[in-house]
């Protein structure tokens, strides 16, 4: 059975799968644009030059640019059969969500989905292989 385990954030995701005895790790980079929007008055007077922000195009090209980031890390998990995400902030419940909602056969795949800080890669192998012994 191959089971597979993903800790992602916005940067990267690390896929590790198990399958009879072989652990592998995969790194996918997110090739995101980190947004730092400036906002705030040109002056300190009152009434001085404000930069217009537009929160909109920022986050219709954050959305676009997760959609792609998802999609190649759904390239790299096909045929798995049992999934696993793991994440420090909301990236991934919205991939849980993205899977649900336009892969479901791999949405439905899910076992477990959980809240953990930043970790190196063998952290990140020794989570998932602990995941899946405790099943």
């Amino acid at each position: 059975m191959k089971k597979t385990g993903i800790w992602l954030d916005k940067d990267n995701a690390k896929i590790v799968t198990l399958e009879n005895e072989k652990v592998t790790v995969t790194t996918v980079a997110s090739n995101m644009d980190h947004f730092h929007v400036k906002g705030g008055s040109g002056s300190k007077g009152k009434g001085g030059p404000q930069d217009v922000v537009q929160d909109s195009t920022y986050l219709d090209k954050e959305k676009q640019q997760l959609k792609d980031y998802f999609k190649n890390i759904v390239s790299k998990i096909k045929d798995t059969e049992a999934l696993a995400l793991f994440g420090p902030a909301q990236t991934n419940e919205k991939f849980s969500k993205e899977l649900h909602d336009n892969y479901a056969d791999l949405g439905s795949k899910i076992v477990g989905l959980k809240k953990v800080d930043s970790m190196t890669d063998n952290q990140v192998k020794a989570l998932v292989k602990d995941f899946f012994q405790s099943m």
